[in-house]
């Protein structure tokens, strides 16, 4: 119900809205005023009096954002044009799904296509486009630049690169940049380790970290394949002090594949013998390439290879409007030009919501898809995200991680679950970072298979050893940890660490969710000598019409004695590692309905409780 606020003993006149402009923006969307004026609410409200000393202030304009538009499920449905929920699935949080539906005055026209996969695969709902588009960007400013030099030249301009340290016991090359300078350029090997300029943990440089071990820990038919790999530390330089922490998180600086770089070279028509000759790169402002260094201007001499396997992520992010704008620019195929330049427009808004929020397109379909266009690399590399680090937890305890082969080797333990998303070509593409580590583990599984010895490197760092999981644990009080799938990894750490003291065997208990306890609980066994009195599996089980499903929030609800004993210890900790999306949720949930249940407190005081909680270090939920 729409009011207008009154002085008493004054008429006010009911204040109308200008009519609504056809306009780029979402102002159509707005309802009409009432033309029949609203009966005065009978709430009372702070009034002014007739003998006021003040001066009278003329009646002000109501703003648009203290208008109420809707009141119900009607009232949307009538707004945007179709049910509330379905707009807020599919939203991509930019406005972009409130587009322009007046379409007077507009003239249209069938555009042809594209007749290949990668461009199927999208699922655009393209109809008649409009042949004139308004609200175009313009072409995106280039902050990239790339020059051509002779390889003399890039020889003496280049800085001194650092000699590699061969590993005397492993017969292997380190190419962790180090102190020492050497007087040859070709001394990093970025086919297994990231320039130096790349820089993720300044002042240091990415370690180059050997691995020791690989295996899987899920078996054939698991849903998701995980593997654990045991990584070399023993020669990890100091940090002022940092050391690697239970719970903590190295980054890792993982490549994009070799395949696709040379294929994103192909597509955009870039002669072999040019990928790895040196090339002096300026860019105009920012920390590209260099990840966290300082935003200004650089000049740095690197390769088109190298900057594409190790600084430019094209498969990770949405396409956005300037990198279609860009494309559309260098599209020599009228069509195609016609199709992006639509995307970009506010006609295309719809479109392109769409487009956002569908499947994770890569930078190697879209030229697929759009094969007439062909952008130069530097205008393209301008528009592609930094390739960020990945961070994984560590699940064993690093204070005692010494491995008695050849004296004590200093290794740190992690898992890590692939990440498959569907792709145009072979059904499935793998993640920018659990690809490279499924890549590294077949290939180490292969050789240990053969009987032989393989050098295989991760470039690390020391990462986030302050993170909540690694800065709230504690060594004694009541711990329960609860997490799924990969999220159990880092409590494993957890678990060693509090085994070392007879005294906190009965106080830690884990409750881990698994898909199927045959093929995918991960660690099991390499918990302890007291594993079955503190570990407890839970079988996740869908719904499916004959019983209900079951999940490790069903658990927290039945262990609801428990959940409450250690939250209100001294010193107790609940700590959650999982997706944020279902088991987190869940999870949260289960917390809440315990908190009621137990401290027989109303919802909003339950959530309270664990809120408080959560800031004095008690609850910790780590989720992704």
């Amino acid at each position: 119900m729409i009011t207008t606020l009154r002085k008493p003993s004054h008429s006010v006149a009911m204040l109308s809205r200008p009519l609504p402009i056809r306009n780029l923006t979402t102002s159509h969307c707005i309802p009409e005023e009432p033309a029949v004026e609203s009966p005065k609410s009978t709430v009372p409200s702070l009034t002014f009096s007739e003998s006021s000393d003040e001066p009278e202030e003329p009646p002000r304009p109501r703003r648009a954002s203290t208008k109420l538009i809707s009141q119900s499920f009607a009232d949307v449905q009538r707004i945007v044009g179709e049910p509330g929920t379905k707009l807020i699935e599919k939203c991509c949080g930019g406005g972009c799904c409130m587009a322009i539906t007046k379409q007077d005055g507009l003239s249209f026209e069938r555009v042809p296509l594209p007749d290949n996969d990668a461009f199927r695969a999208m699922q655009l709902k393209i109809g008649p486009v409009p042949t004139t588009l308004t609200n175009v960007p313009e072409v995106p400013h280039s902050t990239i630049h790339l020059v051509p030099c002779k390889k003399a030249e890039a020889l003496a301009s280049a800085p001194k690169p650092t000699a590699p340290v061969t590993d005397i016991k492993g017969q292997s090359t380190d190419f962790t940049p180090h102190q020492e300078v050497a007087t040859v350029v070709e001394q990093i090997d970025t086919k297994v380790h990231p320039p130096n300029f790349v820089q993720p943990h300044p002042p240091y440089n990415v370690f180059s970290a050997k691995i020791f071990n690989a295996r899987e820990l899920t078996r054939p038919g698991a849903e998701k394949r995980t593997y654990h790999f045991d990584l070399d530390v023993t020669d990890y330089p100091e940090e002022l002090g940092v050391d690697f922490k239970v719970g903590g998180a190295i980054g890792i600086m993982a490549p994009n594949e070799a395949s696709l770089v040379d294929e994103l070279m192909d597509l955009l028509l870039i002669p072999r013998f040019l990928r790895d000759r040196p090339v002096l790169l300026k860019t105009d402002s920012g920390r590209w390439p260099t990840v966290w260094g300082d935003d200004q201007a650089r000049e740095l001499i690197t390769t088109r290879r190298d900057l594409l396997t190790w600084c430019a992520d094209i498969q990770s992010y949405h396409p956005t409007k300037p990198l279609l704008r860009l494309l559309a620019e260098h599209a020599s195929d009228v069509n195609e030009k016609k199709i992006l330049m639509f995307l970009c427009s506010a006609e295309g808004q719809g479109v392109f919501c769409d487009f956002r929020t569908g499947p994770y397109v890569t930078v190697n379909q879209l030229l697929h898809a759009f094969p007439s266009s062909k952008p130069p690399l530097d205008h393209l590399l301008s528009q592609c995200q930094t390739l960020m680090p990945r961070f994984y937890s560590l699940s064993n305890d690093p204070h005692e991680a010494c491995v008695p082969a050849n004296g004590c080797t200093r290794v740190i333990e992690i898992a890590v679950t692939v990440h498959e998303t569907p792709h145009f070509v072979n059904d499935q593409r793998t993640g920018v970072g659990s690809g490279f580590f499924e890549r590294q583990a077949r290939k180490f599984i292969a050789a240990e298979e053969k009987g032989e010895k393989i050098d295989l490197r991760i470039p690390m760092f020391k990462g986030l050893m302050a993170n909540p999981l690694a800065r709230e644990f504690v060594s004694d009080g009541p711990m329960l940890l609860i997490g799924a799938g990969v999220g159990v990894a880092p409590f494993r750490g957890f678990v060693q660490r509090r085994l070392k003291n007879a005294n906190c065997a009965n106080k830690v208990w884990v409750l881990q969710g698994v898909r199927d306890s045959l093929l995918d609980e991960l660690y099991s066994g390499e918990w302890g000598v007291h594993e079955d009195e503190l570990k407890k599996v839970v079988q996740s089980r869908k719904s499916d019409g004959t019983q209900k499903g079951k999940y490790v929030q069903d658990e927290v609800l039945h262990q609801a004695d428990l959940v409450w004993f250690v939250i209100n210890s001294l010193d107790g900790r609940v700590f959650v590692c999982g997706s944020s999306k279902g088991m987190g949720e869940g999870v949260e949930d289960a917390l809440v309905r315990v908190a009621m249940q137990k401290g027989n407190l109303g919802r909003d005081e339950a959530q309270a409780f664990w809120n408080l909680k959560k800031d004095a270090g008690q609850y910790i939920a780590e989720t992704w």
